[in-house]
């Protein structure tokens, strides 16, 4: 396991498989190999694909994918799926959707169950973002649960977010209301043979004029048919654009930054409920509190502060 980290920086698929399995258990070996992976990270462009269940964003990511390697771009995909309640692994696995995809050597996909995380997120997102990025892969596809409208998380972690929206599932007017229309960067209407299209561009350009009006750019919308691979190749220029604009502005670094102070935030965050809730001798420590909570003798809040003073100390 010594030399995990030298095999994923060459690019070798089953140390990436393994680093990422172990990443998602907390091992100690990932810990030591992603600080060995950092310094050879920040060259991909990541890109954050969000949406309701049933707007077609594998296919979509799919045929993005089979773009970016006509242009010789090696890919890595992270699909982030519903968590079995049984086994905690992921349920959907849209590896078996991209089937044709996985035979690529220039392509890398795998699902991560949410474990318990909210915002269409899994907790080691970040680290598998980074274990991609470290083994070349140039671009970077990450593909949110697709469960409500809530999964804004993604803006965290992308350089570009995709939303996608679908006529007649009813989100076109629900979503105006909600968080996941203030993060798009690029709209994509996706089924656009379906009956309502023009309704949903028409609602979604209404939106961009009143969020974009003191913008110098506004947020494109492209009609896209992902099954009949309609309005791919216009919809990755516009991805590649965006990235240059963000290179051009100088908005890149900061956007990035952002993803490195959630990413410690992540990892405090992990770290802090591990040692809460795994270390036995801290739960004895708690025990005697409870009591005294039980008792009346002390508030909730007071024996919280107290707990957080120990962990701080």
């Amino acid at each position: 396991m010594n030399d995990i980290s030298s095999k994923v920086l060459k690019g070798d698929p089953r140390a990436i498989a393994r680093l990422i399995t172990l990443a998602e258990d907390n091992n100690p070996i990932a810990t030591k190999a992603m600080k060995k992976l950092h310094p050879h990270t920040g060259h991909a462009h990541v890109i954050g694909i969000t949406g309701v269940m049933g707007s077609g964003k594998s296919t979509l990511i799919s045929e993005l994918t089979r773009i970016y390697r006509k242009k010789g771009k090696t890919v890595g995909i992270l699909a982030i799926d519903p968590t079995s309640p049984f086994s905690g692994g992921a349920l959907l696995g849209d590896r078996i959707r991209m089937m044709e995809l996985a035979m690529d050597e220039g392509v890398f996909i795998r699902s991560l169950g949410t474990r318990g995380m909210l915002g269409g997120l899994a907790s080691a997102v970040y680290d598998v973002v980074e274990i991609f990025d470290a083994s070349g892969k140039d671009i970077i596809f990450v593909e949110t649960v697709g469960v409500g409208q809530a999964e804004v998380d993604v803006i965290k972690i992308a350089d570009t977010t995709l939303v996608i929206i679908v006529p007649g599932l009813g989100d076109s007017i629900q979503t105006l209301k909600a968080g996941i229309m203030e993060i798009a960067d690029i709209y994509a209407v996706n089924k656009a043979d379906r009956a309502g299209v023009n309704q949903t561009v028409a609602e979604v350009q209404s939106l961009v004029e009143i969020t974009c009006s003191d913008k110098e750019r506004k947020t494109p919308i492209l009609e896209t048919i992902a099954k009949e691979k309609k309005g791919i190749v216009e919809l990755v220029d516009e991805i590649i654009k965006h990235k240059k604009l963000l290179e051009k502005t100088k908005k890149l670094e900061p956007h990035r930054r952002k993803r490195y102070q959630a990413e410690l935030i992540e990892i405090i965050r992990k770290r802090l409920m591990n040692f809460v809730f795994d270390e036995s001798t801290f739960k004895e420590k708690v025990e005697p509190l409870i009591d005294k909570i039980a008792n009346k003798k002390l508030d909730p809040y007071t024996a919280a502060e107290e707990i957080l003073s120990r962990i701080l100390k």
